[in-house]
């Protein structure tokens, strides 16, 4: 390989080794809008209890969406049939009004982790089921609800 190529090579290399997603699937609100009877249903294998995740949800709004945050209530089906479920406040913007994230035009992408260092203590199928849970029956400026389960690499000793 000619010494000039290894750079190129080099540089395309890291940006090659992103994040590993076990499971992605992506929710396109076709309204643009997040309406209380919008529930997102996010079904995945998990096959081996000893690897390590990260859990995250990906929000695309517009940047005339109206709050600051966005509450979601989290529902966590297992394949024992127990169900548990979270609120969880998601910061999109600064107390100044500042968009975190990506924004490009008119519309920002966040990624959220929900959880870090997460396992599963059952295989089988698991179901992350995601409502909003703001004041408003309608959220207008949410284009589209992501969820990501990343494969750390990491494994749990037991």
């Amino acid at each position: 390989m000619s010494i000039r190529l290894f750079p190129f090579f080099l540089i395309f290399g890291m940006f090659a080794c992103g994040p590993k997603y076990e499971f992605e699937q992506k929710y396109e609100l076709p309204t643009q809008e997040w309406a209380y009877s919008d529930t997102l249903d996010f079904q995945f294998e998990i096959e081996d209890t000893l690897r390590i995740y990260g859990l995250y949800l990906q929000i695309d709004h517009s940047i005339d969406y109206s709050f600051q945050n966005l509450y979601t209530r989290i529902f966590t089906k297992f394949p024992t049939g127990e169900r548990i479920n979270e609120v969880v406040s998601m910061e999109l913007a600064d107390k100044a009004g500042v968009w975190y994230g990506k924004c490009r035009g008119e519309a920002c992408s966040l990624r959220i982790p929900i959880q870090e260092g997460a396992y599963f203590d059952i295989p089988g199928t698991h179901v992350i089921t995601l409502e909003q849970f703001m004041r408003s029956d309608s959220l207008p400026g949410i284009h589209a609800i992501s969820f990501l389960l990343e494969d750390t690499g990491k494994r749990r000793n037991i």
